[in-house]
């Protein structure tokens, strides 16, 4: 990190203290009018470079919302600030935890009226790298177009997004935090659009790409190797290309440096008589498409080991049933992905699979101190 950045980082902490209680009374001045006021402060926005491994791919950052020091610092607190919930008690950051990836630990994330979501919660690792397809059901297109939908969802943040514009434009600080990072030059301006943007600029510093996996087989760091037991579970992580050889491999669908091919996939979950019956029609309720119904998107996994529960609905708990799960071969169903078949796995072998899927946890990542909460 710069030092330009560093400056603005540690400023912003120690004069934006207050946003701690961003969504008390005494934060929003009590006027009528002054959502309009003129913003003091200077707009002189300072360009950001990501920096990230080449081995990663190459980042999608929109014409529209180039990545500036000021923006990622708005982002940030945005993305931490209990401001964008009805009731001032819940954010971003309270489905999305630096230290589990961005995960939650839930098989289902709870919003602030206490109504589980649909599904559980997925990392923010290295979406800077996606293209389009967000969501489990990939029913929004970007970044920010994502980061529209969980301030009003009654399952969620339950809030209105005029309402949300009318407390950042009443606020004390933030006013002169979205001038620094957009130029606009009075309260009234502060929009929806701006504060996605934003968002959308933190969320595109989340990389992860620095673990002992990346060490030993992109690195080449000499002082990294496998373990016997890591070596073994690459090995069986991979895709088999001998006939005779039972176990299908993981990497038709987990491929690529962020181990998901970001497609949408039944991976025999459900033993339904119908693709009309799954409980969650997944991609095929966003696209319309019969036989996408009861599909979702390939998770990444990177940090996997942190992001407990699995699946799109968390069913399971452990590693150790994600595996025995997908030894099963899953129930038939017509749209399941044709790798989905049984095989057997010995206990030494499911452990080795596990011991490497170890190998693809970033501390580096989870312990970054510019992702952490900046109050």
């Amino acid at each position: 990190m710069n030092h330009t950045f560093k400056f603005l980082v540690l400023s912003a902490f120690f004069a934006c203290c207050s946003l701690m209680a961003s969504c008390d009374d005494d934060e929003m001045p009590d006027c009528d009018d002054c959502t309009d006021e003129l913003i003091t402060g200077p707009y002189a926005p300072t360009s950001y470079e990501l920096d990230f491994p080449s081995f990663l791919g190459q980042p999608n950052i929109p014409s529209d919302n180039p990545m500036t020091e000021q923006g990622i610092l708005l982002g940030r607190m945005l993305f931490f600030d209990p401001i964008l919930s009805a009731d001032s008690t819940m954010g971003c950051f309270s489905c999305h935890f630096p230290e589990q990836s961005f995960t939650d630990g839930l098989a289902k994330s709870v919003g602030i009226q206490g109504i589980p979501t649909p599904r559980s919660s997925m990392s923010l690792a290295n979406l800077v790298f996606m293209e389009k397809d967000f969501f489990w059901d990939g029913r929004s297109a970007s970044l920010e177009d994502q980061a529209f939908l969980p301030i009003e969802a009654h399952d969620e943040l339950n809030d209105s997004w005029e309402n949300v514009e009318l407390k950042l434009q009443r606020h004390n600080d933030y006013p002169s935090l979205f001038r620094a990072a957009f130029g606009i030059e009075r309260k009234s301006e502060i929009t929806r659009d701006l504060a996605v943007k934003a968002l959308a600029q933190f969320e595109r510093t989340l990389i992860s790409g620095n673990s002992k996996y990346d060490k030993v087989v992109w690195f080449n760091d000499l002082s990294q190797e496998f373990t016997e037991e890591e070596q073994q579970g690459l090995e069986l992580f991979e895709v088999e290309t001998a006939i005779t050889l039972e176990h299908p491999g993981c990497t038709h669908c987990h491929s690529g440096p962020n181990f998901t091919d970001n497609k949408f996939h039944n991976n025999g979950l459900d033993d339904v008589p119908s693709l009309a019956d799954f409980t969650d029609l997944g991609r095929g309720a966003v696209n319309g498409v019969f036989f996408d119904n009861g599909t979702f998107r390939t998770p990444s996994l990177r940090n996997i080991a942190l992001t407990a529960p699995y699946m799109h609905d968390g069913r399971f708990e452990t590693l150790e049933q994600v595996l025995d799960h997908y030894a099963q071969g899953g129930h038939g169903v017509e749209n399941e992905d044709p790798n989905i078949r049984p095989f057997d796995l010995t206990e030494e072998e499911k452990q080795a699979l596990i011991a490497f899927l170890h190998t693809l946890t970033d501390t580096s990542f989870i312990n970054n101190p510019n992702h952490q909460n900046p109050f």
